[in-house]
């Protein structure tokens, strides 16, 4: 009874984390001590417990040391929303693409989730539910064990852990990163991810409209977490090329719920919107909007499908000779338009980028291949760098480098013939290694790599490490020997006698 009761007051209170043999999953459910397969499966999983009132960092103590965390709280899963320890699918997806894509050894990764409950009533009420049974625990607990979490898996596994924050909701997105990011090697592919894998769909699309980066006009269709991080860093790359923080701030507009996001509005606006507001009337109208702006490009994050109406794509199409239109939301049925509709109505003059993937569209004998603005272009190659150099942390500057690796990496052939702003999808884990070459120039220039000493061929050295996705031969080789050569049906060469006496 002793021992039941402590696991109960454990699990009450505590988390738990499992080996790497295993997703990590860092909740507290109920283990009947009596079932021998459910105490079967608890050993073998081996958790290890720590309570917010101990403050502890006994958690993760896995076998092995691991390089790459991918972590969620399940709180906002794709379009899906809140899935509570169901999201643990997305951390092994993540990290399933960091071999894949980016040769990183297996390994070396680690999903978790991080339960903290679930405000999914569906879920609370399903029998089968595996995660704890209560609504979201937030304010100070939480980032207690966030706090916990992260001094845990540095203590064990060294600083230069490589901890990447997949699908928290906005109100935790931006909040974990900018508390973690200047002291840990951590970052969030929602947001550095997707704002780095739109950036290199832009600068691409300037190769075609022959103008500079600093001198597109876009407009945001929505401004989440997401579209304000693509904001940014358009922002970022415009300052790089000479402007001010004002003077590119003035070159966004962003729509959110509420309409474009204006002065009038600024008791009300979120912090990091606040830069981003002009001095022009309130409205709600997208059309409106980009009849008066002007805009280059128009980004849709909105999951609003059909927001882009023939009449806006129209009216982009009358502005620019190449208009920039990305369709960003996911799934394809939320896409503000399909590629279809884009090159139809524009007479394929679009530049058209999809967060979904779209079929090939042919038009006048001539075949368009939509781009995917896919993160896994991005994320792979920077979580490689940070690994492989044990980066300090991670700043905005390598996304900067990785979308603009990725622009460069799009040959001619894809741009003027198939209008397709982004690389070959098979062609990622080449991008990956050059990402990283990149990226580990910056980390060494800057003082940001703890690896010493310093490689002198990065590349070579970054070969050399990758995980190698062949297959040896499963067949034994068979070898044609002569008939006379073969004694009991095992070929044996033909070898003249020796011995140390002879000459």
């Amino acid at each position: 009874m002793m021992i039941r009761s402590i696991h109960q007051q454990a699990v009450k209170t505590g988390v738990r984390a499992v080996s790497t043999t295993a997703p990590a999953l860092i909740h507290g459910d109920n283990v009947d001590l009596s079932d021998p397969k459910q105490m079967a499966l608890h050993k073998l999983y081996r958790p290890e417990r720590v309570t917010p009132a101990k403050r502890g960092i006994d958690l993760l103590k896995t076998p092995r040391l691991n390089k790459a965390i991918v972590v969620t709280d399940g709180e906002r899963i794709l379009g899906l929303g809140d899935l509570g320890t169901y999201g643990i699918g997305i951390p092994v997806g993540k990290l399933a693409l960091y071999v894949a894509l980016a040769g990183i050894q297996p390994e070396w990764c680690l999903p978790v989730i991080i339960d903290v409950g679930t405000d999914n009533q569906g879920l609370l009420n399903d029998p089968f539910y595996t995660g704890l049974r209560r609504k979201r625990v937030r304010g100070e607990e939480y980032d207690t064990l966030m706090d916990n979490f992260m001094r845990a898996c540095t203590k064990r596994f060294g600083r230069d852990t490589l901890i990447q924050f997949e699908d928290f909701a906005n109100q935790n997105a931006y909040r974990l990163l900018d508390r973690y990011k200047d002291e840990y090697c951590v970052f969030n592919d929602d947001i550095q991810g997707t704002a780095a894998v739109v950036v290199a769909g832009l600068m691409a699309a300037t190769r075609i409209t022959n103008k500079e980066f600093r001198e597109h006009k876009l407009v945001f269709f929505g401004a989440g977490a997401a579209a304000t991080g693509v904001a940014e860093l358009c922002v970022k790359e415009m300052m790089e090329e000479g402007l001010t923080e004002e003077e590119a701030c003035s070159k966004i507009y962003l729509m959110d719920i509420g309409g474009l996001i204006t002065k009038h509005r600024y008791n009300n606006l979120p912090d990091r919107h606040i830069k981003f507001a002009k001095d022009m009337p309130d409205t709600k109208n997208l059309l409106e909007v980009v009849k008066t702006v002007q805009p280059d490009g128009i980004i849709g994050a909105s999951t609003v499908a059909g927001s882009f109406t023939e009449e806006i794509i129209s009216e982009m199409a009358k502005i620019n000779p190449r208009p920039i239109i990305f369709a960003l939301s996911n799934p394809t049925s939320k896409a503000e338009c399909t590629a279809e509709d884009a090159y139809r109505i524009t007479n394929g003059s679009v530049l058209f980028a999809s967060g979904s993937p779209f079929d090939n569209f042919e038009m006048d004998g001539r075949i368009f291949k939509p781009g995917q603005g896919n993160n896994s272009y991005i994320f792979p190659g920077v979580a490689l760098a940070a690994i492989l150099f044990k980066a300090k942390h991670i700043p905005d500057k390598a996304f900067l480098l990785a979308a603009r690796c990725c622009a460069n990496f799009v040959t001619e052939k894809s741009l003027m013939t198939y209008a397709r702003l982004y690389p070959r999808l098979k062609d990622i884990r080449e991008l990956s290694v050059l990402i990283a070459i990149d990226i580990g120039n910056y980390l060494y220039k800057h003082n940001l790599a703890t690896l010493h000493p310093e490689p002198e061929d990065k590349e070579m050295f970054i070969r050399q490490q990758i995980y190698s996705v062949e297959y040896d031969e499963l067949i034994n080789k068979t070898y044609d020997w002569p008939a006379k050569d073969m004694k009991h049906g095992f070929p044996v060469p033909v070898m003249e006698r020796t011995s140390m006496d002879d000459e």
